[in-house]
């Protein structure tokens, strides 16, 4: 739930205003659906994974979607003028904030779940990382490096374009410019994603032989969510750091290079999302 929330974090991807209420009021479905498929839980599961979800959105949207309307209305003072890399990576910091706070309010109910968890539904989990896996060797490892690069332009162009309206030929070259010189590295990410797959699978094999306590569990858990938010000192952790900073930059960068009229389509954007966000917690 705390990766579909950070999509909608994300609102410069989102093609309409209107994708936040509509995503964000069907979160618990969307949620339930996906972890079904990687666990496929059982009868008695089902209905208390439905409860906590919905819960856990009710809790979201009293405590959270405020101070994500707050970040927003910062980010709308900023865009009318020139931004620096420092700026930009304050604000990614702080959104990052809010999607930890997700994490740590969804543990203990993801502790019941992790103790509750059969081996049959391990090895659905399993299956479903090694689908994951083809998927994103498919994706990406299976492409050429000048493809790869053409698959992140597109996504970024798409994404600035809905943000800022059509961006000129010289900002395109400037986007062009900064995938290919990024440290973006599919292989460094293919095997983070496998490497993190198999500690998530040795944790939960451990609590299906061992039973501990839930005080246990769940610090074992937590354990495990810190070393995935803040990644052990290694070739993984150097790109992580190294991808913030560039993107902190080019972020800046190509806002510095818009027009007046194009940061006013972003003033406006951020203004309507904002309304969206006060629309959903006045819902509650």
């Amino acid at each position: 739930m705390a990766r579909i929330i950070g999509v909608l974090l994300a609102v410069a991807a989102l093609g309409a205003c209107s994708a936040i209420k509509l995503a964000y009021n069907n979160l618990p479905a969307v949620s339930y659906w996906r972890l079904d498929a990687y666990l496929d839980f059982n009868g008695a599961q089902t209905p208390k994974v439905r409860d906590e979800l919905e819960q856990l959105l009710a809790w979201h949207r009293q405590n959270e979607l405020p101070r994500i309307a707050s970040l927003l209305q910062e980010a709308q003072a900023l865009a009318p003028g020139e931004v620096t890399p420092a700026q930009v990576c304050a604000m990614s910091d702080r959104i990052r904030e809010r999607l930890l706070a997700v994490t740590e309010r969804a543990e203990p109910a993801g502790t019941e779940l992790a103790l509750s968890l059969s081996e049959a539904q391990l090895l659905q989990l399993e299956r479903k990382y090694a689908k994951n896996n083809a998927a994103f060797r498919k994706g990406w490892l299976d492409r050429t490096p000048a493809q790869v690069q053409q698959k992140r332009y597109d996504r970024f162009l798409e994404r600035a374009e809905d943000f800022y309206g059509q961006l000129t030929d010289e900002q395109r070259g400037l986007l062009k410019q900064q995938v290919a010189q990024s440290v973006f590295d599919p292989l460094l990410a293919d095997a983070e994603h496998r490497r993190r797959q198999q500690e998530a699978l040795v944790l939960l094999r451990g609590f299906v032989a061992s039973k501990p306590l839930p005080a246990e569990a769940r610090a074992a858990l937590h354990g495990y969510i810190q070393r995935v938010a803040e990644p052990q000192p290694g070739p993984w952790r150097d790109q992580q750091q190294a991808l913030v900073q560039e993107g902190c930059g080019n972020t800046a960068a190509l806002h510095n290079s818009t027009t007046a009229s194009q940061r006013a389509q972003a003033v406006r954007r951020l203004q309507a999302y904002q309304d969206d966000l006060r629309q959903l917690v006045a819902q509650r």
